[in-house]
């Protein structure tokens, strides 16, 4: 039998994650009352074949009785029943962003600033963050990225990193990404802008990309950035970052930015490692 508890912070995609689950085949159930858990656990094992997936949810709505949960937890691994957990999480500005987008009230902010219980979940969930087996960020991420995620690990069964890279393209016009963990500026490349021929088409155009990355400073460029990053994850890894934003930048975020950013995808993409290129300012009308 194999037994998932999804929880996280809430907003961050919980109820998704589960949906998600049942639709592969698991057997769920969500917003558990904690005293049940083990019960669950010994009830379903004794058939196994029926319940072979199976999926927990729990979270924040537990009240006082999430504190038990750690000791229901050990009482489990002692008597040999194995489990994973899954943690979902997103920044605190973009939950902010989808409760007041859905209207939803906070568990924790009834009668209090929003912030301040998104926080003060952070605090009561941090036990069962570091206990996660997997924690997924969807700070950034479409529904079809997540489901990605969640079949990779659940339903392929493929080997999982807990860390996602998000490479990011942008213009300086419109001003620096807030969230870059890492921040390039490749305005010193040849620019496609100043070529009749390729200043309108993007970065994701061949003809844009083969002017570029003719260029051997390109090419020097993109071979540094890699070994940088490269030699970085372990060391982000190590400090229990789960996350790494790298930005690339150009005047308009149409042309230079946008071919590096997918170059260094392309090369990133032998990793065992979550990835995503997102190409913020391409469809703005700019010099490249």
């Amino acid at each position: 039998m194999r037994l998932v508890i999804v929880t996280g912070m809430s907003g961050a995609g919980k109820s998704t994650a589960l949906k998600m689950l049942e639709d592969a085949g698991y057997f769920c159930v969500d917003n558990i009352p904690i005293q049940l858990i083990y019960k669950l656990v010994i009830l379903t094992s004794t058939d196994a074949k029926e319940f072979d997936k199976i999926a927990l949810g729990v979270d924040i709505r537990s009240g006082q009785a999430l504190d038990e949960l750690n000791e229901v937890l050990e009482t489990m691994e002692e008597e040999g029943y194995d489990f994973e957990i899954l943690f979902l999480d997103a920044s605190t500005e973009v939950l902010v962003k989808r409760f007041k987008e859905t209207r939803r009230t906070h568990p924790l902010a009834v009668n209090t600033r929003l912030e301040y219980g998104i926080e003060k979940e952070r605090e009561k969930l941090e036990f069962l963050k570091k206990k996660a087996d997997y924690k997924i960020d969807t700070s950034k991420l479409l529904v079809r990225e997540l489901k990605a995620e969640v079949d990779q690990i659940f339903v392929l069964n493929q080997q999982y990193h807990n860390f996602f890279i998000n490479i990011v393209s942008f213009g300086f016009k419109y001003g620096m990404p807030t969230d870059g963990d890492l921040v390039f500026d490749v305005r010193f490349l040849p620019n496609p802008y100043y070529v009749d021929n390729l200043r309108q088409l993007t970065g994701n155009d061949k003809e844009v990309k083969n002017y570029v990355m003719e260029s051997p400073v390109a090419v020097d460029f993109s071979n540094k950035l890699e070994d940088m990053i490269q030699f970085l994850i372990p060391h982000y890894i190590a400090e229990g970052k789960n996350q790494l934003v790298i930005c690339i930048g150009c005047t308009g975020g149409k042309h230079r930015s946008v071919t590096l950013a997918n170059e260094l995808y392309n090369r990133l993409r032998k990793l065992e490692y979550g990835l995503k290129v997102e190409h913020r300012d391409i469809e703005k009308d700019s010099r490249g």
